[in-house]
């Protein structure tokens, strides 16, 4: 489970604000509009990505609205019976704003829940079936003869600010989580090899990215499924590795993230490049909880004390080091003693940044047949508040030894005179912010070093000097 949800549509359409215009002979007509919603995580926004980069390959403009659209393109989530429940109401409204509705993404990996709600809608898929999005827009909305394919830019479109950047590395997952259905959705880990990701890199840093979020479903397995074989990037051979594609990454001379890591052994190695500058120190990892009997029942690895070791030493090898996680509260079978542990866990690692999420029971997921006493919802509601306002104080102290300290910041918004950003600690989206106050105008975009004057358990407020 992620924990990284994102909404795009009125980004993917400021993302493509110039216009196309189609030239027949001496007459000129606009150029078919889409209407797209991006819903889920940063995979189906690559996802998303990539579709709108063959729309506008094709000729295609983005509408700001369903009703001034030809078709509408709607890339579902289904992890979450919530998030299934939000896709649904999104492909209702396209329907009724519109009446051309292409649906793709997860929830489409099960079509038959989407089109017994809404037997109109012209196609359904699955995630990352490029293919039959664009065949199922050719046939609803046919392309222009002649698309102007100098307007795509060489990295593609991206929904993204121009400074920072998603990089998917793989799709699918090997692991087999209980409460999980993502590999069945998006079935096993399958590696982009090493050279093809490095090369989008690339593009990406010249078309003037600052940051790179290294993104996938198990970005530790990197690799595993292809047994780490070698691939073509430059003058030199690399191998599709985690810590190899790490140690590339960082020699592109921006800032790297790394998200959605499972604490396997080797993921020690990024230590040495993390305190050498090269990648951020940074690491998401899912830990999902931290009581034995719950971590067994969830099929994860790890329990409360092997973890608070490992914890000990990486922030020994790296003491700036930000660790930010995600947690169940509510498992099927957990107790109040399990619960307790959890919250202890946060305490004693001090993790910087957490989220949470009360259980859901998603249809075809194994958790569904272990038999365990189910939860209250009540008491799940209780512990997620409990478990957030532990997290607060464990993050507001974080923060407050900050205070009097000079940080690296990135800026994402520029105000008259305080702009908003963020440190090595902070991911866009779902991490803390930094307001930063400035003499000298700032762009979006820029690295500063920003002396802390106050903190709150999620943002920072300093001056750039």
């Amino acid at each position: 489970m992620a924990g990284l949800f994102v909404r795009a549509r009125e980004t993917a359409v400021l993302a493509l604000s110039a216009a196309l215009v189609y030239r027949t002979g001496m007459s000129e007509r606009p150029a078919p509009r889409i209407s797209f919603v991006s819903l889920g995580c940063p995979k189906a926004l690559v996802d998303s990505e990539r579709i709108v980069t063959r729309l506008r390959a094709e000729g295609y403009e983005l509408s700001k609205t369903h009703a001034g659209a030809d078709a509408v393109i709607v890339n579902t989530c289904g992890f979450l019976d919530s998030a299934k429940a939000e896709s649904l109401e999104a492909i209702r409204v396209g329907l009724q704003e519109n009446g051309k509705v292409i649906v793709t993404g997860c929830m489409g990996a099960e079509p038959a829940a989407i089109a017994n709600a809404y037997p109109d809608v012209l196609a359904i898929s699955g995630p990352q079936a490029y293919e039959s999005v664009m065949e199922a827009v050719h046939s609803a909305v046919p392309p222009a003869h002649d698309p102007f394919l100098d307007l795509v830019p060489e990295q593609g479109v991206k929904l993204t600010p121009r400074h920072y950047a998603y990089l998917k590395i793989s799709e699918g997952c090997n692991n087999t989580c209980s409460f999980c259905i993502i590999p069945k959705l998006r079935g096993r880990l399958v590696s982009r090899p090493a050279g093809e990701v490095l090369r989008e890199a690339e593009k990406l840093v010249r078309a003037g990215v600052k940051e790179l979020l290294v993104i996938s479903q198990d970005t530790g397995a990197y690799g595993m499924d292809l047994r780490y074989a070698e691939s073509q990037f430059a003058d030199r051979q690399v191998r599709t590795k985690f810590i190899d594609l790490a140690r590339e990454l960082g020699n592109l001379g921006v800032w790297v993230r790394m998200h959605y890591i499972y604490p396997y052994p080797h993921i020690d190695d990024a230590l040495e490049l993390m305190a050498d500058g090269k990648i951020l120190p940074y690491l998401d990892i899912p830990f999902q909880h931290a009581a034995p009997n719950v971590l067994r029942a969830m099929k994860r690895p790890g329990d409360h004390e092997t973890m608070l070791e490992r914890i000990r030493g990486w922030r020994k090898a790296v003491p700036d080091l930000t660790v930010r996680s995600t947690f169940i509260v509510g498992f099927p079978g957990e107790t109040e003693d399990d619960f307790r542990q959890l919250l202890d866990f946060l305490t004693e690692a001090r993790i910087d940044r957490a989220g949470a999420f009360e259980y859901e029971a998603v249809g075809g997921a194994p958790a569904n047949d272990l038999g365990l006493e189910t939860v209250a919802p009540d008491i799940r509601k209780a512990r997620w508040r409990r478990l957030m306002e532990t997290q607060q104080k464990v993050s507001a102290k974080i923060s407050r030894e900050k205070i009097g300290r000079r940080v690296k910041a990135i800026v994402d918004e520029v105000g008259p005179t305080v702009s908003r950003g963020r440190t090595m600690a902070d991911a866009p989206q779902i991490d803390g912010t930094t307001h930063i106050a400035s003499h000298r105008r700032l762009r979006a975009g820029d690295i500063v070093d920003v002396k802390i004057e106050s903190a709150d358990a999620y943002d920072l407020r300093g001056t750039a000097v």
